[in-house]
């Protein structure tokens, strides 16, 4: 298959500004199968308004995006505000996001590891557990591209972990292109395969080593970025549960 064929959103020379403020400058982004692509930057830089034009909620005022006919797309928000006066279940909070059967809500739950969440509140969710369900429910879409706005905010360090692992694993099973938001390159650095830094404009982009050492991203994020950032290989030798607290350890064998 062509580099073409694998594409599933292209933007081109995206222009997009309010009230006189420029949002976005001449911005191209590309993401295709099988690849996870990290858009980092500081906050206000225009990473969630480049994430909606992706996602087509907000047309560009110039530019051009183009998206794979019959894309079906899944997106985790960076907050979702929930009327926490009306008591609602997991499982119905999944099934008024479609026309899911009980089957294919279980499977989602297990795929993320959250089944044992099923019938709990939504209201009551930890962070982490939250995140989880809305991961769960993009998945019921089957989607081709998974769009994630900055998904481990207000989550554990061991919690991230877990869940930058989990998205590896569903890029692989399901072979789809998966976009994910973040300010912080912290632990998304060993989880990624291509970082894009936008400030406005693209600043730099490429693996992650390469980005990490940039002029323009050290400059963004300060001199010492490049070592205070540095990859993390995370060698598991425990599971964490939802609360990121350390469950029975298991045992790899050494090759």
């Amino acid at each position: 298959m062509s580099d073409t064929e694998q594409e599933l959103v292209s933007a081109r020379n995206i222009v997009l500004g309010y009230g006189g403020r420029t949002v976005l400058d001449g911005v191209d982004i590309t993401i295709c199968r099988n690849e996870i692509v990290t858009l980092i930057g500081p906050n206000g830089s225009g990473k969630t308004t480049l994430a909606r034009i992706v996602l087509g909620l907000i047309e560009p005022q110039e530019g051009q995006v183009t998206r794979k006919p019959g894309i079906s797309v899944g997106y985790v928000p960076q907050r979702l505000n929930l009327d926490t006066s009306l008591p609602m279940s997991v499982e119905r909070f999944l099934r008024l996001a479609g026309k899911s059967k009980r089957l294919q809500i279980m499977a989602a739950l297990d795929e993320v590891g959250a089944t044992s969440l099923l019938d709990a509140d939504i209201s009551d969710l930890s962070g982490g557990e939250l995140q989880r369900i809305l991961l769960a429910r993009a998945l019921l879409r089957a989607p081709d591209l998974l769009v994630l706005d900055e998904p481990t905010q207000g989550v554990d360090f061991s919690g991230q972990i877990e869940f930058y692992g989990l998205i590896g694993r569903i890029r692989d099973k399901h072979g789809c292109g998966i976009l994910t938001i973040s300010h912080d390159l912290h632990l998304v650095m060993a989880a990624t395969d291509r970082v894009m830094c936008l400030n406005h404009h693209i600043c730099c982009s490429g693996a992650p080593e390469s980005v990490r050492r940039h002029p323009e991203y050290l400059a963004l994020f300060g001199p010492d970025a490049a070592e205070r950032l540095a990859v993390y290989a995370h060698h598991h030798d425990h599971d964490h549960d939802l609360a990121g607290d350390v469950v029975e350890p298991h045992h790899h064998e050494h090759h």
